[in-house]
């Protein structure tokens, strides 16, 4: 296999769920149009909006990248897994455990913490907040690197990529409450991820799954939603503009580093808590 094999074979997936993710945008704003407590804001719409289209182009630009990067590893690796359901579902696994452990660390390190800053920069939870993926949030591939090892054909894990990808936008939310308890049990949903959006002390730093909340109960940073959530960070950033959504805490690093007088000064700014 080679990257334009990949490439042809791979289907665009986010591309063809587009229109279902914009029309459940205008839905949700229009069935709360009248709503009193503003669950949408038109500033922050459009900063959502804005850091959405960003992410897009630069997802654009990078895609040969993610691909190749892919693709090497699954060279290197002398084993194969063969293309079967159970490699379906094995590759599913990995890519969100995956994605759980590059979650978790970017919430305990500094320098990840200024990849995904930007998706928690909103005061408000709704569709659009969906949107605000980091412009440098391709930073944290190296954590998918078991995932391209895997010996797993990469246009399966690819898919299951962007399968997982678009699983996270239905659950950022307030429209839909609880669900039936044995999907609450395996699968994050809209009151899961409410808590993680939550600024409250005992919501902070809980439920980092994408789409299995299994991960979270199994290392016990599962938290139930018991009180209402207030969104946005601890402390929050007075603006809407999107590049500075985007940079503000990158900038405050380099700020830091450049007064660091010794080595370990300077792995505390990167790898000290956020």
């Amino acid at each position: 296999m080679d990257l334009q094999q990949l490439e042809r074979e791979l289907l665009p997936l986010t591309a063809y769920a587009a229109p279902v993710i914009f029309g459940s945008v205008l839905l949700e704003f229009w069935l709360n149009r009248h709503d009193e407590e503003h669950r949408y804001e038109s500033r922050d719409f459009w900063s959502s909006v804005g850091i959405g289209a960003g992410s897009l182009i630069i997802n654009g630009l990078l895609k040969t990248s993610v691909f190749g990067m892919a693709l090497f590893f699954y060279k290197i690796i002398p084993w194969r897994i063969p293309t079967g359901w159970g490699a379906w579902l094995l590759a599913y696994l990995i890519i969100d455990f995956c994605n759980y452990s590059a979650h978790f660390t970017a919430h305990k390190q500094r320098v990840w913490w200024a990849t995904h800053v930007t998706h928690h920069s909103s005061e408000h939870l709704n569709f659009s907040t969906a949107f605000r993926n980091s412009w440098t949030q391709h930073l944290k591939l190296v954590f998918f690197i078991p995932a391209w090892a895997s010996g797993i054909n990469p246009v399966v894990l690819l898919t299951c990529y962007q399968i997982n990808l678009l699983y996270q936008f239905w659950i950022h939310t307030e429209m839909i409450g609880k669900l039936p308890l044995w999907f609450e049990f395996f699968f994050v949903t809209p009151s899961h991820h409410r808590v993680h959006h939550g600024s409250n002390d005992r919501y902070i730093d809980k439920n980092f799954g994408s789409s299995l909340i299994i991960w979270d109960r199994l290392f016990g940073t599962f938290q139930i939603e018991d009180e209402k959530p207030v969104y946005g960070l601890t402390k929050p950033v007075e603006s809407f503009n999107p590049v500075y959504l985007n940079f503000h805490v990158w900038a405050d690093i380099w700020r830091d580093l450049r007064r660091a007088r010794s080595v370990r000064a300077v792995w505390v700014i990167l790898f000290g808590p956020p």
